[in-house]
């Protein structure tokens, strides 16, 4: 677990992150209990360290008893170089893709095995979204995550082509075929899934590069790709040429 602390004498600080690493994806929401457990600490440690973080606004506390991340932890992510830089100067871009197609606009980067969703412009509501700023999903089953797969050092590519998850009945889980699409993404210049991160959404990105870098992925999710993948693509391609300028200086 990502939060667990188990060594004797272990520091305040690491203490500290051991609880907050307790939180992911799946786990937004904990009871004193769960938190303890995938904290790896006593319960008493936990409860007085959850009780001054909630004091601290770094967590919250729900009237059902469950702890969540608060908005001071929010807060201070938006301070990070790869959030204020990167997301503020894509800012107009994706905006700008947005007003031209109503689709849901994502912006990605990759933080070890996982896509960290940077900026989301929410789109038509007929769509099933599980994405969110801030938010992380796996590399294999999203279109951001494709393309930063593909152009992932090969250690990070093999550890995900170990450990492949099921998501919805489409998700890619043989290695073979995933490693035959990461190829594809790198030849064509962009990325697609159809229902593998949810059920009724198809997505395509594209990459963003500074100079010969892939600093990050660019992408839209629409119910489906057959009549506008090209017109999708393009767009993407310009906006994210637009965005490497800028980055460029």
């Amino acid at each position: 677990m990502a939060g667990r602390v188990s060594t004797p004498g272990a520091s305040v600080v690491s203490r500290v992150f051991a609880v907050l690493g307790a939180f992911d994806e799946r786990h937004r929401g904990l009871t004193l209990s769960e938190l303890s457990r995938r904290a790896g600490l006593p319960l008493a440690t936990t409860h007085r360290l959850a009780a001054e973080l909630v004091g601290l606004g770094v967590l919250a506390r729900h009237e059902s008893g469950r702890y969540v991340v608060g908005r001071r932890i929010w807060s201070l992510g938006l301070l990070a170089p790869v959030q204020t830089g990167l997301r503020e100067l894509a800012s107009p871009f994706l905006h700008d893709i947005f007003a031209a197609t109503r689709a849901t606009v994502h912006l990605a980067v990759r933080e070890g095995t996982e896509v960290l969703y940077l900026e989301r412009l929410r789109g038509s509501e007929s769509v099933p979204i599980v994405s969110r700023a801030g938010g992380r999903l796996p590399l294999h089953s999203t279109g951001v995550g494709k393309v930063l797969l593909a152009h992932a050092p090969e250690q990070v590519r093999s550890e995900v082509l170990a450990s492949l998850r099921r998501i919805t009945p489409y998700t890619v889980v043989r290695p073979e075929v995933l490693s035959a699409q990461l190829e594809r993404v790198r030849r064509d210049g962009y990325a697609t899934t159809a229902d593998e991160m949810t059920l009724g959404a198809s997505s395509v990105a594209v990459p963003v590069l500074r100079g010969a870098e892939v600093v990050a992925a660019l992408g839209i999710v629409v119910p489906e790709l057959r009549r506008d993948r090209q017109r999708l693509v393009a767009g993407l391609r310009v906006a994210a040429q637009g965005i490497g300028r800028v980055l460029a200086g």
